[in-house]
């Protein structure tokens, strides 16, 4: 019975991956990288765009709006989802989501900054705008992480255009090495959802680890599904 039980949980359990910003571009980009890491029959991701979020999660104020409606999102919705992704690298409303539900409540910041840190030992971020540096240094202290940031560099590019490979690659090209020659970072985290596609060429064309956060995170909530699974 306890098995059957299992198996029906299975079935039917869903990630909802909640991208805070309003564009649908991007939560394309993120679905793709998402469901590139392992959707089946028994566990499908469900990817939402906040259409009254900021256009891009970049200033202060766009984290402070996208973090109120991404827990008010995961709140109204709790029991429709077995876990939660926050499909930003800035984490907005992640501690305020996590006192709404019980169910995991994954963010792509954390998330890809663990898998970083798996990977290699001096880490570079390639942020989206310069804007987002100082917020995000922020964030690496709250976490306890911040010794092991190698260094963050920005593209300066919109948040549409940081998945464009004619806009953003080479310019991600040039901050990344950067970060690995001239700040000695052996691995690379992408700053942002949209970057997703771009992360195999520009770990091609570099020599060195690149994650994608999104795959982190989509990693880290099926696994922690499973644990739950086990578990019961």
């Amino acid at each position: 019975m306890n098995a059957m039980k299992t198996a029906t949980r299975a079935a039917s359990a869903t990630v909802a991956v909640i991208n805070p910003n309003s564009s649908a571009l991007v939560t394309l980009a993120i679905e793709r990288a998402v469901n590139a890491c392992g959707a089946s029959a028994q566990t499908r991701f469900d990817c939402v765009t906040m259409v009254d979020g900021p256009s891009g999660v970049v200033t202060q104020s766009d984290a402070d709006l996208a973090a109120t409606l991404t827990a008010r999102w995961i709140a109204d919705h709790e029991q429709e989802a077995s876990a939660f992704v926050i499909a930003c690298f800035s984490d907005p409303g992640i501690a305020a989501s996590r006192e709404r539900t019980r169910k995991p409540v994954i963010g792509l910041g954390e998330a890809g900054m663990l898998a970083a840190l798996a990977t290699g030992h001096r880490v570079g971020v390639i942020a989206i705008a310069r804007a987002a540096i100082a917020r995000h240094l922020r964030y690496w202290r709250l976490l306890e992480l911040d010794h092991r940031v190698a260094g963050e560099r920005a593209i300066d590019v919109t948040v549409e255009q940081s998945g464009d490979p004619a806009v953003a690659f080479q310019r991600m090209r040039e901050v990344g090495a950067a970060l690995r020659d001239d700040d000695r970072a052996d691995v690379l985290l992408l700053g942002c959802a949209g970057m997703a596609d771009l992360c195999a060429p520009l770990q091609e064309a570099l020599g060195i680890p690149v994650v994608d956060p999104c795959a982190a995170a989509a990693h880290l909530a099926l696994l922690r599904l499973r644990m739950a699974s086990a578990a019961s």
